[in-house]
């Protein structure tokens, strides 16, 4: 209990720091949460040693954002993002997926390797996409909903990415690993099941909370369904944001869905910088040391790769001109749900931990680039904008 209270203490202190610090310096509040993590992690201060239960966590804040995003999205808004979800995203994922593969097999990586690690880095980081957009106000324009709709399908392919893996390996995986397509069907299954079994556990359980009279059991109840919902769909190898939009979705034509969604912004708030914090704690800087040609080739290949990819994507779809190079910076980091695709990659001997631990500090790196090019990208407008003037 005490080692808890000295961590919160340590994690609150650092993000008092670094996250001001980093917004008045014109970085954004994301790189100032990953600047902490770094400082105060196992290859700073040492502060904070325990990444991994720091990450687990932290990811609440990312399933609580979901949620309080699939509150807002009733079934006709989001069938009216039918084309960002199933026509952007498609494309995006398919455009990425295929440019990081060539590129990784031209470095030499087998081909099996530059696929799955095209696969895996083609996602971009939900966390990071949703908390810049809505601290700029643009979820609601064009750039916000065509990059909200990519992010859904992202987590949506991640099924047949993780049913893909077993398939591209040399040999066959363990004996106790299931089918690729049964792990696909697994999945689809749970989603019907939360659907159709949600819809009729909430018309009896709001119906007894609101006689019971007491507001907080709101709240317990919306953790209890969004926190119940997330695990599930991690059972079946899903993505817990995934999870927990539908959780939201599902609760979206309530009555009370404006009281829960006040209730859950606080703590949103809180767990997703410590997400940001334990993204930079994990950043494995003896890899870094021991291969720092490799890495800085890789993160720009990715960085590099994506650019391209969304900005071609940018042109052809319905965004204003100039939205479209902050559309293309705003996706094109490795996000966190890469870690879960790679993992699967390892488990079918597609790459071993040296390499899972090289594309872990990639990933990172790449989110730390994101707000750098965006300040770029904003100075680079006043500048066009003054000499236009």
């Amino acid at each position: 209990m005490e080692q808890l209270l000295i961590d919160s203490v340590v994690f609150l202190a650092a993000a008092m720091i670094a996250v001001p610090l980093s917004v008045r310096l014109g970085f954004g509040s994301v790189l100032g949460y990953l600047m902490a993590g770094v400082v105060i992690g196992p290859w700073g201060l040492r502060l904070v040693t325990d990444v991994d239960s720091i990450l687990d966590v932290s990811e609440l804040g990312i399933v609580l954002m979901m949620f309080i995003i699939g509150i807002e999205m009733d079934i006709e808004k989001l069938w009216a993002m039918r084309r960002s979800i199933f026509g952007y995203g498609g494309i995006q994922v398919a455009l990425c997926a295929v440019l990081l593969a060539a590129i990784f097999t031209i470095f030499g990586a087998p081909w099996r390797v530059g696929v799955a690690a095209g696969f895996a880095l083609s996602l971009s980081s939900t966390a990071m996409v949703i908390a810049i957009l809505e601290q700029n106000r643009l979820m609601d324009t064009p750039v916000g909903q065509a990059s909200f709709g990519i992010l859904l399908f992202q987590d949506i392919a991640a099924i047949p990415m993780i049913a893909l893996m077993p398939l591209l390996a040399p040999m066959p995986a363990e004996a106790s690993a299931p089918a690729g397509w049964i792990v696909a069907l697994k999945a689809l299954a749970m989603i019907a099941a939360v659907v159709i079994g949600g819809r009729f556990v909430l018309q009896h359980a709001l119906r007894i909370i609101q006689r019971s009279g007491t507001r907080e059991i709101f709240t317990v109840f919306a953790l209890l369904w969004v926190i119940g919902i997330a695990l599930l769909m991690h059972l079946v190898h899903l993505s817990m944001s995934l999870g927990a939009f539908v959780a939201g979705m599902l609760l979206a034509g309530s009555e009370f869905r404006h009281e829960i969604e006040s209730d859950m912004a606080p703590f949103k708030g809180i767990l997703l910088g410590l997400f940001f914090i334990a993204v930079g704690m994990s950043i494995d800087f003896s890899v870094l040391a021991d291969k720092p040609l490799l890495v800085a080739v890789l993160v720009f290949s990715l960085v590099a790769g994506k650019l391209a990819a969304l900005r071609f994507l940018a042109n052809r779809i319905n965004l204003p001109r100039e939205q479209r190079a902050y559309f293309a910076i705003l996706l094109s980091q490795g996000g966190e749900f890469a870690f879960v695709v790679m993992a699967a990659a390892q488990a079918a001997r597609l790459l071993d931990a040296g390499q899972l631990s090289v594309v872990t500090v990639v990933v990172a790196l790449s989110m730390a680039t994101t707000p750098l090019l965006l300040l770029a990208h904003r100075k680079l407008v006043v500048v066009r904008a003054t000499e236009e003037a």
